[in-house]
């Protein structure tokens, strides 16, 4: 294969062209290409492994969560790579240029799957030489966008929801240390003595008792919301659903058992004895995840419930013999985003140090650290009724420039128009539905009730684009911050003794879970301070990388230990 030329970085497609071969192509300085080398499916691990060991170039891929998870499967570990599906999405909707990349059904997302792919499950519809050309044309056409962009953000948010593609795929393979004795003991502690196939646990069997005796019916199917609602009417309490703000409200003795048994309930069925069975496996709980699966960037998950682990769990997230965990988070990441990108330096003296709501306290805007709270997250989510509403004029006051900030983007989605995120990622348009609705409603003659939902949609609208630019930002520094992360830790050497975790990451440390301003590391125990330096390291990198010097303080709640227990 022909070398690079010196100083240009090293560029291979990776292209399925059957259901048992894939075509490697790689790209000369002006994208066109230089070499080809046609590889079965079974060679194409060793095929990268050499290439990669050489001189590490860029994966061109149609996503990661079917090359690399194919690459992982047999042990073969890739350092950067540009996803053509993850980067279309980006380059489509973006408004940092002048004419985004066209729409294309062909490199959307696909369905995700919960089994990992096999060598022979992974090839596009379209094979041979039409394949090749697809994936070359789509690429060129994603670098002509990303070079017609008036400054570095989009080469950097592409580079950085890359490596997220690879992150996810790596963090599915390794696991999350998952101890299933740990799990098990306190289901049996918090719901009681197991039950049989279809059954219910006995604490659960006591608390629902209690709701059928307070309720006069012991025959209430408490897991029906129609019934359920008829029972406590009955009995006097007038809510309109079963949630626990609008029970709490109600002072009735079978409030209290009712939500215990609701929470035992969810419990239960997101993470009982079933989930344990479904989702760990050898120790390891290994859920799918989406990257920029969510509109403004962050993460989803496709299966195992990932970002929406109960916290009474954490203590089943336990670290390998020889290992430990290293846990790190930080506190109120999004108004830290705001404070920088409005460059509001009476914010950024507020986040000094680990609270910014105390810095809000002492700043003056507000009395209480509570009411702090209230106030900057009605900012960021657009209150107007209620504590927060009522305390978010006051913000304006003390911090104008981040308030003017996310006011304009309100205004901006109230008008029908796109946002975008520090890095460049623009909000979706407003649909056809709600342009039609606020047409309608410009009407000399248009009905009142017409005019007052346009409003209210508009406003709506509103408060999604407020928040869209301040959690998409914070999405794109959580990103960075993974993609330093994993550069760091690939620079501490494996461990060559007895402790060895599992999978293609044995005797390295690696991610291990991820949850929006949250990470957790699996790390043998000599690399444990190393490895906690490259987490402050890699937090400090994706502020500078962000905001440059602008003095905005990103601190992190960072410990050492063996389980994932606070």
């Amino acid at each position: 294969m022909t070398a690079p030329a010196s100083g240009v970085e090293r560029r291979i497609a990776l292209i399925s062209v059957g259901a048992h071969e894939y075509v490697a192509v790689e790209l000369d300085g002006n994208d066109e290409e230089q070499d080809r080398t046609s590889l079965r499916t079974d060679d194409l691990p060793d095929w990268v492994r050499t290439a990669e060991a050489s001189d590490a170039p860029r994966w061109i891929m149609r996503t990661a969560a079917e090359t690399y998870a194919l690459l992982l499967g047999a042990g073969v570990r890739i350092t950067r790579s540009h996803d053509l599906v993850l980067c279309h999405a980006i380059l489509r909707d973006t408004s940092s240029v002048p004419t985004p990349l066209p729409a294309s059904q062909e490199w959307e997302r696909r369905e995700p799957t919960v089994a990992a792919p096999s060598l022979f499950d992974v090839f596009d519809e379209v094979g041979g030489e039409d394949a090749i050309a697809a994936t070359l044309d789509q690429y060129r056409a994603q670098r002509r966008v990303i070079a017609a962009a008036p400054d570095g953000r989009l080469t950097l948010l592409c580079a950085a929801e890359s490596a997220g593609g690879l992150i996810a795929e790596e963090m599915r393979a390794a696991g999350l240390p998952w101890d299933e004795g740990v799990h098990d003991a306190i289901l049996t502690d918090t719901l009681g003595t197991r039950p049989v196939a279809g059954g219910v646990p006995s604490r659960m069997l006591e608390l629902g008792d209690r709701v059928r005796e307070l309720l006069g019916d012991a025959s209430l199917h408490l897991d029906s919301q129609q019934k359920l609602l008829r029972a406590l009417h009955r009995v006097g309490v007038q809510v309109e659903s079963t949630s626990r703000w609008e029970l709490a409200e109600h002072d009735h003795p079978v409030v209290e058992p009712l939500l215990a048994y609701k929470k035992l309930s969810r419990l239960l069925s997101a993470n009982g004895w079933a989930w344990l069975a479904e989702w760990v496996h050898d120790g390891r709980f290994r859920p799918v995840y989406i990257p920029g699966g969510v509109v403004t960037g962050r993460w989803a998950s496709a299966g195992g419930g990932a970002l929406q682990l109960p916290r009474s769990l954490r203590p089943a997230v336990r670290a390998d013999p020889g290992w430990t965990l290293v846990v790190a988070d930080v506190a109120q990441l999004e108004p830290r985003m705001l404070a920088a990108m409005a460059a509001d330096e009476a914010m950024a003296r507020a986040a000094r140090g680990s609270d910014l709501y105390a810095g809000v306290v002492a700043s003056g805007a507000v009395a209480t650290r509570e009411e702090a709270k209230y106030a900057v997250l009605g900012a960021m989510y657009g209150a107007t009724t209620g504590d927060s509403g009522r305390l978010v004029p006051r913000l304006r006051k003390v911090y104008p420039r981040a308030m003017a900030l996310v006011d304009a983007a309100a205004r901006t989605g109230e008008d029908g128009g796109i946002v975008s995120t520090w890095l460049g990622r623009s909000s979706p348009r407003p649909s056809v539905e709600w342009m039609r609705l606020q047409s309608e409603a410009t009407d000399a003659e248009a009905d009142p009730a017409v005019v007052a939902l346009a409003r209210r949609r508009a406003r709506d609208w509103g408060r999604f684009t407020r928040n869209f630019v301040v959690q998409g930002t914070a999405a794109e520094w959580s990103l960075i911050w993974l993609a330093e992360i994993r550069h760091r830790l690939q620079q501490i050497p494996e461990v060559f003794a007895e402790a060895a975790a599992s999978g293609p990451f044995a005797r390295s440390p690696h991610l291990a879970f991820f949850l929006h301003d949250e990470v957790i590391l699996h790390v043998p125990l000599e690399h444990a301070e190393a490895a906690a330096a490259a987490v402050r390291e890699a937090a400090a990198t994706a502020t500078t990388r962000l905001f440059g010097s602008f003095p905005i303080d990103v601190p992190l709640d960072l410990r050492i230990a063996e389980s994932a227990q606070k």
